[in-house]
């Protein structure tokens, strides 16, 4: 067989392994592995580097199908190399129970690298990864020992480029100079509902060129050698992410070929039929992999197995010369905290001025970091507002080229070794860099803006906690107690929203030392990410020889103080800087000789996952009276308060006025609290 005819078997065999996978499941999208089996083909056969038997590899290159509806190709590319994806598994395509579902699944399927299918995200982890690698490369590569060094590939579709997360992600991609990014443009000027013409008419390539990314152009998309030459030129541009436009043709040789129809509906029996008769593949049986096209594929195991050995080698030389950095690094890789982590974390003292949470969350940041060295992030244009900044750990800035200059930037040095992120005015896309930071493995990673911008990046939110990435998103100005900014920077039912992401942990801490143990349990809690909703105002730091120690955040939940004999009348929740108002009610009614106990209630995650017994200690069943005070809508605290209870939340919008102001016509006072708790005692 000539090698032009066993590349031809090739990209056939994958063309047809996602063909039947989408009619015997009656689901899924034929048209994109049509169009875009050659682009994969000349990427996983001739560039990629990667070890089919260990996809765990430090060192391989990172592949994201960011069109992910076109997942049924990227099953069999696993398959035919050698991933532990069978043949029976691709015959279970979009089942219940399967390894291959309908969109791609990070943790589901070995070698897939990030979640995909909402369109543009894949396009930004693949940017998170690259910055990955760059970090790492640039913090511990030394002349004449290079430990990391691959490269992040992604395939993107029309929808990727549209999305405006793609476009953040691209952006700053182009600024830092990520040179080991490439992304191969499916471009078939076809969308889910009609031609792209009507929507899309842009110069794609120049607005990449824009973004300081260089641009390559594949006229025909089944043309296997230009495909490679232009990823030979986008390896050899390691000043700027690379984009090249491959020409394609959706559904190519079926009879729906550049049509949307090809898109999203599988092509039905006949219409299978006559696409392998043209392309000149048996029709029978289904799923065929010939045998020379198979074993061309395996060789990807032999490459991989070979390729890891180099790296073992020189891991070791590395080791020998540097076992500090070599140590350090692979601790990182392995999700490990180092020893001490968490020595220098600040215990506050009583102050009943206090601080903000969001500053005593920077100081507790800033005592971790230097002995954390995967802590890495930054904030959407805040740092100064989110106190989220390293001090003195540098900024992740792109490397001066020759006869560049900083421009008079007081960035810190122009280095990818920085770790302070500087995503701009970018929230989605921090979101979404931020999570494939966590998905390439040896970071911390976190992100930071104003809760009421959450909203800008809920789907990422969501995609790490279906993915469950160790990510903190780390949010101030918590609430209506911000002031003068007004509603529209007022966050009123972002704690309610968020608190309905499954795997997601929200924590509210109330003053500065909860804000010092919520840091310990983001940063312990690797298999999910945390949250921590953080405050403009001062708060104050409560007595702990008078209250209850702050380690009760870590049970979501706790008796911050209690009636004199421990059966109580009355029950009081909150979260957050309420806490503090609802001690001082508590004062009151105590001294009227009513029995009230405290719950500070920082996380219902976290008080969920406690055993049944530890929650009825906290809430008595038998104890009906209960007040729940939060600034936020009331939504979801009638589980805590029952039917017998009441909540003192903000079920409107906020509105502009210096927040004491704002506190007391909302009713956040203590004796509009007094009074509320009354009533509950007087039904």
């Amino acid at each position: 067989m000539t090698d032009h005819a066993l590349d031809q078997q090739c990209i056939d065999t994958l063309r047809f392994l996602s063909v039947d996978m989408v009619q015997q499941a009656d689901s899924g999208h034929p048209g994109l592995p049509l169009g875009a089996a050659p682009m994969a083909y000349a990427l996983w056969t001739l560039h990629l580097k990667h070890h089919p038997a260990n996809p765990h590899w430090v060192d391989r290159d990172r592949f994201v199908l960011s069109a992910g509806h076109g997942s049924a190709l990227l099953y069999s590319l696993l398959h035919v190399t050698g991933y532990d994806l069978s043949l029976d598994d691709l015959k279970q395509f979009r089942q219940w129970g399967s390894k291959a579902p309908g969109h791609p699944e990070y943790g589901h399927t070995p070698g897939v690298e990030v979640t995909t299918g909402p369109l543009g995200q894949g396009l930004a982890n693949a940017v998170g990864m690259a910055l990955g690698e760059a970090h790492l490369a640039a913090r511990y590569n030394r002349d004449g020992h290079t430990v990391i060094d691959h490269r992040t590939w992604a395939i993107v579709s029309d929808g990727d480029l549209m999305e405006g997360v793609a476009s953040e992600a691209a952006s700053l991609a182009g600024h830092l100079k990520l040179g080991k990014l490439v992304c191969l443009y499916d471009d078939n000027h076809v969308t889910l509902a009609a031609g792209t013409d009507i929507t899309f008419s842009e110069d794609r390539a120049r607005r990449f060129e824009a973004y300081g990314w260089q641009t390559l152009s594949v006229a025909d998309g089944n043309d296997v050698a230009a495909i490679s030459a232009a990823l030979d030129a986008a390896r050899a541009d390691t000043t700027r992410p690379s984009l090249i436009l491959v020409r394609t043709h959706l559904g190519y040789g079926s009879p729906e070929q550049d049509s949307f129809k090809a898109h999203g509906s599988p092509l039905g029996v006949e219409d299978v039929k006559k696409t392998k008769q043209k392309l000149g593949w048996p029709t029978a049986p289904a799923f065929l992999t010939p045998a020379p096209a198979l074993a061309h594929f395996r060789a990807a195991l032999q490459r991989g197995a070979e390729s890891e050995a180099a790296w073992n080698g020189r891991l070791d030389g590395y080791t020998k010369a540097y076992p500090e950095l070599a140590s350090e690094l692979q601790g990182r890789l392995r999700g490990e905290l180092p020893a001490g982590w968490d020595a220098d974390i600040p215990a506050f003292p009583a102050d009943a001025k206090g601080l903000a949470s969001r500053v005593a969350s920077g100081k507790v940041m800033n005592a971790i970091a230097p002995k954390l060295p995967a802590l890495i992030g930054g904030s959407a244009d805040l740092d100064p507002s989110t106190y989220t900044h390293l001090n003195g750990l540098g900024d992740f800035n792109p490397p001066l080229l020759p006869n560049e200059d900083s421009q008079g930037s007081d960035a810190g040095g122009w280095s990818h070794a920085g770790r302070n992120l500087h995503f701009g005015v970018r929230e989605h896309a921090m979101g979404a860099i931020v999570n494939g930071l966590a998905a390439h493995g040896g970071f911390a990673p976190y992100g930071s803006t104003f809760l009421i911008f959450s909203d800008y990046m809920r789907p990422a939110i969501r995609l790490a906690a279906l993915m469950g990435l160790h990510v903190i998103h780390v949010f101030t100005h918590d609430s209506l107690a911000l002031g003068e900014d007004g509603p529209t920077h007022q966050p009123v039912e972002q704690l309610a929203s968020l608190r309905a992401i499954p795997n997601l942990s929200v924590i509210r801490p109330a003053d500065a030392n909860e804000t010092a143990v919520a840091w310990r349990v983001a940063l312990e809690s690797q298999d999910h990410p945390v949250l921590l909703a953080l405050s403009r105002q001062n708060l104050p730091t409560l007595d702990r020889g008078r209250y209850a120690s702050a380690d009760g955040l870590r049970r979501g939940a706790y008796v911050l103080s209690d009636a004199p004999n421990g059966t109580p009348q009355l029950i009081l929740l909150a979260s957050g800087s309420e806490v503090g108002l609802i001690l001082a009610a508590a004062d009151r009614l105590q001294a009227d000789g009513l029995a009230v106990r405290c719950v500070s209630m920082p996380s219902w995650e976290l008080f969920e996952a406690q055993p049944r017994g530890y929650r009825d200690d906290v809430l008595p069943p038998d104890v009906t009276a209960r007040l729940a005070v939060e600034l936020g809508v009331s939504q979801g605290w009638e589980r805590y308060v029952g039917q017998r209870g009441d909540m003192l939340g903000v079920d409107r919008f906020g509105a502009s006025a210096p927040a004491d102001v704002l506190l007391r016509e909302y009713g956040f006072t203590v004796e509009h609290v007094v009074a509320r708790a009354r009533a509950l005692l007087d039904r």
